[in-house]
């Protein structure tokens, strides 16, 4: 048995469609589906598991060993919003209901899958570096950050991350993150954008040595994440903190230009100013570094926006079911 937290979010529903792609139904999904206007639940309609358990009533129910032959859990539950501004919400949800979970996990000798944060990496001054050496020099920029990297901390305090993984997400897009709202990706908001406009809106740059929408970011397609959660399953003597992303930097224009292609338009951009509310707060630069990924053994090719972008507009923007579904075909990068 696996269970998944967070299952019907974006990354969670994408990991179990891979799990069943691979042959997996013996899953169990926690989560909260929140109201119907998010229509969350239908990351879930065209694919297979066993239970689904509230996300409230699963740490008593998992700390009175309710659950049977569990092999993993995969805990991608959390409030993931960068602007959240309840800072006691964000410690019980993503920093108290995790030591939970993992005191069990190790208490019981079941594989644990974590989600962090690239936002732990704060400005990025202090570089991008999964190694946890370097762990206690990063400074979060928002609570969401800070709550992610205080687990991350908590873990290899208490030892944990010698046998669990930590991942490390970066700017990552795909099928199922509909629910999103402001949080969704860039490359779903500039499919609706071009869709109503047929024109794209990106910020303008704020500092000489980068031209408007030349920022840098490392996005990552959601199954590129969904293929390495699978190989660390299959390989559990891979444990400590991964970067998962494309390990490329590219930038907005790149992004804005893919979508395009991918829609078959030339492309029509222009920028406006960045509110002075983030200005301090904004990264013109980020990239995974994926050397530790790539020594722990994984070897698969991760996909471009290009390939990435495409796959995602035509095979699913565009058509009339947007979710993942167990009857399409797997994905080739």
């Amino acid at each position: 048995m696996i269970i998944i937290t967070g299952g019907a979010g974006f990354i969670g529903s994408a990991m179990l469609w891979e799990l069943n792609r691979m042959g997996k139904e013996n899953i169990i999904v926690v989560d909260d589906l929140g109201s119907t206007t998010t229509e969350k639940w239908r990351n879930l309609s065209g694919l297979h598991f066993a239970d689904f358990i509230p996300k409230d009533l699963f740490p008593e129910l998992l700390e009175k060993k309710a659950f049977e032959g569990i092999s993993a859990i995969i805990h991608m539950g959390a409030n993931s919003s960068t602007t959240e501004t309840d800072a006691d919400h964000l410690l019980v949800n993503n920093f108290g209901y995790s030591k939970r979970i993992a005191t069990f996990c190790m208490e019981h000798d079941i594989r644990l899958i974590y989600a962090s944060s690239a936002a732990t990496y704060g400005d990025g001054s202090n570089g991008y570096s999964d190694a946890i050496e370097g762990l206690t020099t990063l400074r979060p920029l928002n609570m969401y950050g800070y709550s992610k990297h205080l687990f991350d901390c908590w873990a290899v305090k208490h030892n944990i991350l010698n046998h669990a993984v930590g991942l490390k997400f970066f700017n990552v897009y795909g099928p199922n993150e509909y629910h999103k709202g402001d949080m969704s990706s860039v490359v779903y908001k500039a499919f609706h954008q071009i869709g109503k406009n047929g024109a794209m809106t990106l910020f303008q740059s704020h500092r000489p040595d980068y031209l408007d929408g030349e920022q840098l970011r490392d996005f990552v397609y959601v199954r590129d994440c969904t293929r390495i959660m699978a190989w660390l399953l299959e390989n559990p003597s891979a444990a400590g903190l991964f970067n998962v992303g494309s390990g490329t930097p590219r930038s907005f224009n790149d992004l804005a230009k893919a979508t395009f292609s991918a829609l078959d338009r030339e492309p029509v951009i222009s920028y406006t100013p960045m509110p002075e509310t983030l200005q301090q707060k904004y990264q013109y630069y980020t990239c995974a570094d994926i050397t530790k990924l790539r020594e722990a053994g994984f070897s698969e090719t991760l996909t471009s926006i290009e390939e990435g972008i495409n796959e995602y507009v035509q095979n699913y923007l565009s058509s009339g079911n947007p979710y993942f579904d167990t009857r399409e075909p797997a994905f080739q990068a």
